[in-house]
């Protein structure tokens, strides 16, 4: 027996939709991203307890035993994890959310013979299964379980086109039939599609087709959401569809290229994951002090940070950095571009963690004209979104992506590791470039050794 009559469960089914939206809105700036979180765990929670308190449910202790595991394994994971790896977790959770629609897809087979459902369900089946395979290999990538290099062989082509006829056939075939052997047939075929589609991809790309898998997940969400009948689910699956799809293009964009290209550019030499091999080329290498010193009597700094701050926890020290300029009357402001990092945000994130002012952060389209008035960039652990190849080199994989105009400021300060490529895999003109100094080392190490020459100064 329900508890909630039908009303007071469309009521609250509508109020848990109302914050899902009002969650998205939240996320779509970095001073609100916090409140938006909490305003959609809010609506998951109260959709969460309106199921409990409306539905017929069997098997209560196993549904609470399964929510008890699931808290007891994601919320350690979720609050442990580094920034440095949330898109593997994204990852991670985005492959669980499609094989979980998936799997209630294929139990719900059995219970449904009008074709219109089964549409659904098979529609489920394949998209919840390519989500949730493709996520697994996205995964494997950046956690370098795996090559990050696009995996190719000859013939690939051919197999994924198999393999996508072979599913709609099997998927026809499931709708007028309703055969439980086709539908884990289906399944399997889904599941090999996944890999294929992505293993293509390698390089920059990869955070991008998360963002497109997350919309995979959402409308396989959604089509669950018909096989049961439930108008939450299908609210909730379309917002996520609908928000990764826009963000799968937003980054797409900031990179340049199309998503077929993003997709399919290894099988004509277009992926930004080029070569490894580390150049010998000469540069100018500077100290922590020589860095200092065009710093402290700058007028004028623009730091650009990179995945190598994140790598390197370093942060804290680029704050203080900042701080200790700004004291000696310097203007400092953080330049941020759309795929720095590898998400969006993922720099405004890490910045806001040691309380760097929204206002010092400043977006390409907002920074790119200021650069020519600065007396030094101090590049972090960036490279691609840095690199002129993008405006330069027609040849070039991220040719036509936008670019940080860094090449325009006085002086340019590269703080790197070592001289390995960046994650697009190509070598970066701007190093070897006359107004171009590299301090070598640890970033956080090297911004701890500057902060202290700056200091001394």
């Amino acid at each position: 027996m329900s508890l909630l009559d039908p009303v007071w469960t469309s009521f609250l089914y509508l109020a848990a939709a109302v914050f899902f939206i009002l969650a998205l809105r939240g996320l779509s700036s970095p001073r609100t991203a916090r409140r938006g979180n909490l305003i959609g765990a809010f609506g998951a929670l109260l959709a969460v307890a309106t199921v409990f308190l409306s539905a017929r449910l069997e098997n209560i202790p196993w549904i609470i035993g399964a929510i008890a595991v699931g808290t007891a394994v994601a919320a350690p994971v979720a609050r442990r994890v580094k920034m440095t790896q949330m898109p593997q977790l994204v990852a991670l959770f985005n492959g669980v959310g499609g094989g979980a629609a998936a799997l209630v897809a294929l139990l719900e087979l059995g219970h449904n013979e009008d074709p219109w459902v089964r549409l659904a369900i098979v529609f489920t089946l394949l998209v919840g299964a390519v989500s949730f395979a493709g996520s697994g290999v996205t995964f494997a990538k950046l956690q370098e379980l795996m090559t990050t290099r696009p995996v190719v062989f000859p013939g690939l082509p051919v197999v994924m086109a198999a393999a996508l006829l072979a599913a709609v056939g099997t998927a026809v075939a499931v709708v007028l039939t309703g055969s439980l052997a086709l539908a884990v047939l289906l399944m399997v075929l889904g599941l090999a599609a996944g890999a294929l589609l992505v293993l293509p991809v390698g390089g920059a790309d990869v955070p991008i087709v998360i963002s497109l898998l997350n919309a995979f997940t959402g409308l396989a969400v959604a089509a669950s959401g018909v096989v049961l009948g439930n108008v939450l689910l299908v609210v909730a699956g379309t917002l996520v569809g609908a928000s990764g799809t826009i963000l799968t293009r937003a980054m797409a964009a900031a990179m340049g290229r199309s998503v077929a290209g993003i997709l399919f550019g290894a099988f004509k030499g277009g992926s930004t994951a080029g070569s490894t091999a580390v150049s010998d080329r000469p540069v100018r290498s500077s100290s922590a002090e020589d860095v200092a010193v065009l710093l402290g009597y700058a007028q004028r700094v623009i730091i650009v940070p990179g995945y190598g701050l994140a790598v390197a926890q370093g942060q804290h020290t680029a704050a203080e950095l900042a701080l200790a300029l700004e004291a000696r009357g310097i203007d400092v402001d953080f330049a941020i571009h759309p795929v720095a990092g590898r998400m969006p945000g993922h720099m405004n994130v890490l910045l806001a963690e040691a309380n760097v002012p929204y206002e010092s952060l400043k977006e390409m389209g907002e920074i790119n004209s200021e650069f020519r008035t600065a007396d030094v960039a101090l590049v972090v652990g960036a490279n691609d979104v840095v690199n002129p190849a993008a405006k330069t080199s027609t040849g070039s994989p991220i040719y036509g992506m936008p670019i940080l105009e860094v090449a325009d400021a006085r002086q340019v300060i590269f703080l790197k590791r070592s001289m390995r490529p960046g994650f697009a895999g190509i070598e970066n003109e701007l190093l070897y470039e006359p107004q171009t100094s590299l301090l070598f080392g640890d970033a956080k190490d090297s911004l701890a050794k500057v902060l202290g020459a700056v200091k001394a100064l």
